[in-house]
């Protein structure tokens, strides 16, 4: 056992280390709360601050404090409830100026001074806008393949683990289809990159056309493609790769593309409970491999078990290739 004390810069990293995490968890459950939640939550507190601000007196500025629940409002709610929070914090804080008893020569000076801090607030809502709407492109960018327009595969394997999880705690099934486009080479050959570059965007184009909102499709790489279907068990996965690998040879057919599909669906339903994304992916990429082995353009699918077992085939007219 190694007993060796920290160093104070390894100790302070280490602490650095658990309050980012702290941070990123804490932001995470505000952004899994309702909306309702946090306006609640956000108003509450302006009502808050308005009562310490009267109970302080007029003589200390509390005008700094009203900013906390705006960029709150702002940040977990939307722009629009940060500028009504922004129209309320400056009225709460006039009523409480008045009600502490400040006296002005003119009744024009307390308008004045709540259009300033208004203003104030309006600006700090704009500038905290704009400053979401860039961390929000970014993470966005950051999640998609920037030649499909599908979500890659670092984000595809983060959604499979939410959803991992929800099957743990209340049994939903879902289903993972792995999709490796057969004679794709042929197509760069023939056309270049930029005819494969096509082929690949059209096939994400016509998935996300034709499967629900809630389905996931992702670019694993290359040719290879992935969909997670939420609350679809093996006959409705069944239904739904038949029609979508009809759909797409179609599509390839239309374009004079010699490209089909080999697809393997894993569903994940009953007791048997995977442990990991790692598993999941892999036994549907197996599934795949095995219709690649077996003459291509086909669909192999499994029930999860804990041992694998034989899979059910549906094997369409096959190319040589």
């Amino acid at each position: 056992m190694n007993n060796n004390p920290l160093s104070e810069a390894e100790y302070s990293r280490l602490l650095d280390h658990r309050m980012h995490n702290k941070k990123l968890k804490t932001i995470a459950f505000l952004e899994k709360q309702e909306k309702t939640v946090n306006t609640v939550a956000g108003f509450t507190l302006i009502g808050i601050i308005g009562i310490c601000d009267f109970l302080m007196g007029y003589e200390i500025a509390f005008s700094l404090f009203y900013v906390l629940p705006i960029a709150f409002l702002l940040w977990f709610t939307g722009k629009k409830a940060g500028l009504i929070a922004s129209f309320v914090s400056a009225i709460v804080w006039l009523l409480a100026d008045k009600a502490s008893g400040h006296v002005y020569s003119s009744m024009i000076i307390p308008l004045w001074n709540t259009v300033i801090r208004l203003s104030f607030f309006i600006i700090i809502v704009l500038l905290l806008s704009a400053l979401r709407s860039s961390i929000q492109r970014e993470k966005t960018l950051a999640r998609m393949d920037n030649l499909t327009g599908a979500i890659n595969s670092r984000y595809f394997y983060l959604l499979v683990e939410r959803e991992l999880d929800r099957f743990h705690r209340y049994g939903n099934p879902f289903s993972l289809v792995y999709i490796d486009l057969d004679n794709f080479k042929a197509v760069n050959d023939c056309s270049g990159h930029a005819g494969g570059d096509e082929t690949l965007k059209s096939v994400v184009a016509f998935i996300q056309t034709h499967l629900r909102r809630t389905d996931i499709v992702a670019r694993l790489g290359g040719d290879e493609f992935a969909l997670m279907l939420p609350e679809t068990n093996l006959d409705m996965a069944q239904s739904v790769c038949t029609k979508l690998q009809s759909g797409l040879l179609a599509e390839m057919q239309q374009h004079g593309w010699p490209v089909t599909f080999s697809m393997g669906v894993l569903t994940c339903q009953d007791s048997a409970k995977p442990q990991s994304v790692d598993e999941l992916v892999q036994r549907a990429d197996e599934l795949m491999y095995t219709v690649k082995h077996t003459g291509k353009n086909g669909i192999l699918y499994e029930r999860y078990m804990c041992a694998p077992k034989s899979p059910t085939s549906h094997t369409t007219d096959s190319d040589t290739a």
